[in-house]
């Protein structure tokens, strides 16, 4: 099986013993939500989640709603997680009944950006039960699910992979196999860390720019020409900065959680993060002052107010 780049596959439907695939959905949250709308294009679909609302979203949209946890798992031979950390999924998975309902040789496939030793424990106890376990987080956000361009970054073994390349390929025709278990959620950790530091860097850019007189719109299109650019001058200020809106839909909150089990990561492997562990006190900071619920983009106020200036 290749790694190192993106797979593709025909988007067969047919599980492990040659049979139709039963796919159950958790968590339909922003990210959840918009996967599970993917899905809904091409298959029938299961979906649960504590909010009503979020299940009724779907069930309008042709998904059927299951009751519980368990009846989800009870009815699917492949369940996908998509849920805050990785103590929701053991919640889901061990407390709320979904390995101890989901049929023999059924596959629970986990979407969550989580911590990676976590994931490898779950997935060895699992393994025990005579289930599989895999991660698949995912990047591009609810408007890469939505237009089918998220990169699916799995850790799993070569068979699992390729059993669940159909339903993959529904989501997205850029999958990587990033390892065994465990490494899909590791190499997600290393995207958000790099996305997360280069964040800061753009805002101190541009503050810089604006409070020298740059005008940061024109700043930023040089700089898509130069070698500063980036997914902060290709899509970030262009879409959610200069619109005004600072909403691109992923909070302050998630994005310390990513980075705190990012750096934690790094101090497990004796690996220094001088830069990573800085992000995660400027974000720790903006929590702090702002809520973890504000959105990633209103991080500008931070660098606009400590230089005296405005960008947008």
């Amino acid at each position: 099986m290749a790694r190192g780049r993106a797979l593709h596959y025909d988007a067969g439907r047919l599980g492990a013993k040659g049979h139709a695939m039963t796919v159950g959905f958790i968590g339909l949250g922003k990210m959840g939500g918009a996967i599970a709308r993917r899905l809904l294009r091409h298959r029938a679909l299961q979906v649960f989640d504590l909010r009503a609302d979020a299940v009724a979203a779907q069930a309008a949209a042709g998904a059927t709603a299951a009751p519980s946890v368990a009846a989800l798992a009870a009815a699917c031979d492949t369940v996908m997680l998509c849920l805050p950390t990785s103590d929701d999924v053991r919640r889901v998975v061990i407390d709320a009944g979904l390995l101890a309902n989901l049929p023999a040789d059924g596959v629970i496939v986990d979407m969550t950006t989580g911590d990676p030793t976590a994931t490898r424990e779950m997935a060895a106890a699992v393994s025990k039960a005579g289930r599989h376990m895999i991660d698949a987080p995912v990047s591009g956000g609810p408007i890469g699910a939505d237009s089918g361009t998220l990169a699916i970054m799995v850790g799993a073994p070569d068979a699992l992979l390729a059993r669940l390349a159909p339903i993959f390929a529904e989501i997205s025709p850029n999958v990587f196999h990033a390892g065994q278990v465990g490494a899909g959620h590791t190499m997600k950790l290393v995207n958000n860390l790099t996305s997360a530091g280069n964040r800061l860097v753009a805002f101190e850019a541009l503050a810089l720019a604006a409070k020298n007189g740059l005008d940061p719109r024109r700043c930023v299109e040089i700089m898509q020409k130069s070698s500063g650019r980036s997914f902060m001058t290709e899509v970030i200020f262009p879409r959610f900065i200069f619109s005004g809106t600072l909403d691109q839909g992923f909070s302050l909150g998630l994005m310390l959680k990513d980075v705190t089990l990012a750096t934690k990561l790094g101090a497990d492997s004796a690996t220094p993060l001088t830069i990573g562990n800085h992000t995660r006190e400027v974000l720790q900071k903006a929590v702090t002052e702002d809520g973890a619920d504000a959105d990633l983009c209103t991080l500008i106020r931070h660098y606009e107010k400590a230089a005296g200036t405005k960008l947008v």
